[in-house]
């Protein structure tokens, strides 16, 4: 047994544009605007889909988003100690300067943009927000988020609790009159994207996990049943086993919510492996292995529906493979082509002088638990 032993980037800003005449107004672009020429097309399309906008529309912003990110920089540099910090308007259309030197209004003016007069610079603002930053812990952990917001020309402090927000401004010493508080739902998570083949850790134990899936709107994984039991905790990613199942079978799945499950195996080199579906292969076809110890193995099928005796019980419906494998290995994914297998189970040998794997075949897991395989 192999197992418990062990988010478009922002257009380049010419540096001639900083010695440009004053621009036109951003609410006015050509009539017939052009995207910036390394646009890729798909970006275009996402803009559409998840804006709302037309392709027209997009093209439009992205021109107005361009020629706004060499504006503020010139603007950023020449007006100094004054400056506010900057923000486009709802569509785009306007880019907005601020600034504590009202006499600034005409130079901001003449690059197209639309002054903001206001009490605080951008570095006062940063100040205050590092102070939230040096607060004690205690005071931290309180909160769900806090920023720098130059659209108020303040620092935003969220919690659950409006309570919990004042503690943190009281605890960290700001002055209070630069900063909002306000009541939020959100509960900001770390994101880590599931991918076949990487750890996970159940104490002080290693496994490998096997598939990404999900469950309803739930994502997680699949892996071996012999890597933890129902109610046990895993970190990196995070998450609790939903169901296992050792002897008998050898299969389990982690519910990780807060985590992006994606249809990827980590294959040789550090390059990614994606999955198309879960047919099964025949006997004598190639198939490959990923784990966390020994990485990208390959080996081909001897037999299916073999009966596998552990020290803890027998194990059937598991199919042989020619491809090696070491302990922390467990769980990892198996795929044949572009098509999911199973979850490494257990075997005899290693990697160093070859050896026999099995796995659980993977279709039988997901049907078992009601599962969604991550596809790409």
């Amino acid at each position: 047994m192999l197992g418990k032993r062990c988010a478009l980037a922002g257009a380049a800003i010419l540096a001639a544009c900083l010695a440009t005449p004053p621009t036109p107004a951003l609410a006015e672009p050509a009539p017939q605007a052009a995207a910036p020429a390394d646009t890729p097309p798909a970006v275009i399309d996402a803009l559409e889909r998840d804006l709302g906008l037309t392709e027209q529309q997009v093209v439009t912003r992205l021109a107005n988003e361009q020629r706004a990110a060499a504006v503020e920089t010139a603007l950023t540099a020449s007006l100094g100690d004054s400056y506010g910090g900057a923000w486009l308007n709802a569509d785009a259309s306007k880019l907005m300067v601020a600034t504590t030197d009202s006499a600034a209004k005409p130079a901001i003016e003449a690059q197209g943009a639309e002054p903001v007069v206001v009490t605080r610079t951008l570095a006062q603002l940063n100040e205050t927000k590092a102070k939230l930053d040096q607060a004690p812990r205690k005071a931290r952990t309180g909160a769900s988020l806090w920023y720098v917001d130059v659209t108020t020309n303040s620092v935003v402090v969220l919690a659950a609790q409006l309570e919990a927000a004042e503690a943190l401004a009281a605890a960290a010493g700001v002055d209070r009159s630069a900063v909002q508080v306000a009541v939020s739902a959100e509960r900001p998570q770390p994101y880590m994207d599931i991918i076949g083949g990487s750890p996970f850790y159940i104490g002080g134990s290693r496994c490998s996990v096997g598939f990404a899936v999900t469950r309803g709107s739930t994502p997680g994984f699949v892996t071996a049943g012999h890597c933890g039991r129902a109610g046990a905790r895993t970190s990196n990613p995070t998450g609790t086993f939903q169901g296992s199942s050792f002897p008998g079978n050898d299969y389990a799945w982690v519910a990780a919510p807060g985590h992006n499950p994606t249809p990827y195996v980590r294959g040789a080199g550090g390059s990614l492996v994606t999955v198309r579906g879960s047919t099964q292969a025949s006997v004598g076809s190639s198939i490959c292995r990923s784990g966390s110890t020994t990485g990208w193995r390959c080996g081909t099928i001897q037999q299916h529906n073999a009966s596998v005796t552990y020290p803890q019980g027998t194990v059937s419906g598991l199919t042989r493979t020619s491809a090696c494998a070491q302990p922390g290995d467990s769980g990892g994914s198996f795929i044949s082509g572009s098509q999911a297998q199973g979850v490494t189970s257990g075997g005899s040998g290693n990697c160093s002088v070859g050896g026999t794997t099995y796995h659980q075949p993977v279709n039988e897991i997901l049907s078992r638990y009601g599962l969604t395989l991550r596809t790409g």
